[in-house]
């Protein structure tokens, strides 16, 4: 049996007086990719963002290595999250920094990195994401929609993250590159040996790289299981997702 790395227990977050998580139970396994589908608003964001700690849980416990992280100190906090990788669905890069700063932010003030040896790294792992590497020294506003995406996938693994969250990383793009971001995902995930939560609308991803599917729908987890099982369910909220009756 795989560790459990990620324990969720009894979590409820609410704005005003409008509940967006309603009880919600969940795990995450040693090297598993999971993915979390649902309704535009049903609370999937909201979720991962109390999982980094960007929001703070009603109620409830989130375990991070059985280290509870609700209510926990900000040192703690930031001691567990150098375990994470987080790329945005907007992909939230530094607009003033060039690529390769973007790429290696969090890498440079921990281990203290030189220019050089910092923009030899961020030219690695771009050059290994499929990019010109000469990219590194352009600015976010002159790459495009994929692109960005891919500096965004490269900022995430640079610090050889132990869990990767992607929140809708093929929103907005087109068919083929949205397929290039799964891929890319598939084969780094499988290459670092990490665990991932991933949050998408993208049912083709889903079949691509998930090992385990959980819907939330009415802010609550309404149904969990394989890809493939998705298939044979009678969860009416599945069905639309796969287009089928």
């Amino acid at each position: 049996m795989k560790n459990k790395i990620i324990k969720i227990r009894n979590l409820y977050k609410k704005f005003d007086d409008k509940y967006v998580l309603n009880n919600i139970n969940l795990d995450l396994y040693e090297k598993e990719s999971l993915a979390i589908i649902g309704k535009s608003g049903s609370g999937k964001s909201v979720l991962l963002k109390c999982i980094i700690g960007l929001l703070k849980p009603d109620k409830g416990s989130i375990k991070i290595y059985d280290q509870e992280i609700v209510n926990s100190s900000n040192k703690i906090k930031e001691k567990i999250l150098l375990n994470f990788g987080v790329t945005f669905q907007n992909g939230a890069l530094f607009d003033s920094l060039p690529i390769w700063e973007n790429i290696v932010f969090r890498n440079m003030k921990l281990n203290k990195m030189n220019i050089k040896e910092a923009q030899i790294l961020a030219s690695s792992i771009i050059k290994n994401l499929g990019l010109n590497p000469k990219i590194i020294h352009q600015f976010p506003s002159e790459l495009s929609g994929g692109m960005q995406k891919r500096v965004s996938i490269a900022r995430a693994i640079c610090d050889n993250p132990n869990i990767l969250l992607f929140d809708e990383p093929t929103s907005g793009l087109d068919p083929i590159t949205g397929d290039l971001i799964d891929d890319l995902i598939k084969n780094n995930v499988a290459k670092l040996g990490v665990s991932t939560i991933t949050i998408t609308h993208d049912m083709s991803s889903v079949f691509k790289y998930a090992n385990r599917v959980i819907l939330i729908n009415e802010n609550k987890i309404d149904w969990s299981g394989k890809p493939k099982e998705m298939l044979k369910s009678n969860n009416l909220t599945i069905k639309k997702f796969l287009n089928t009756k």
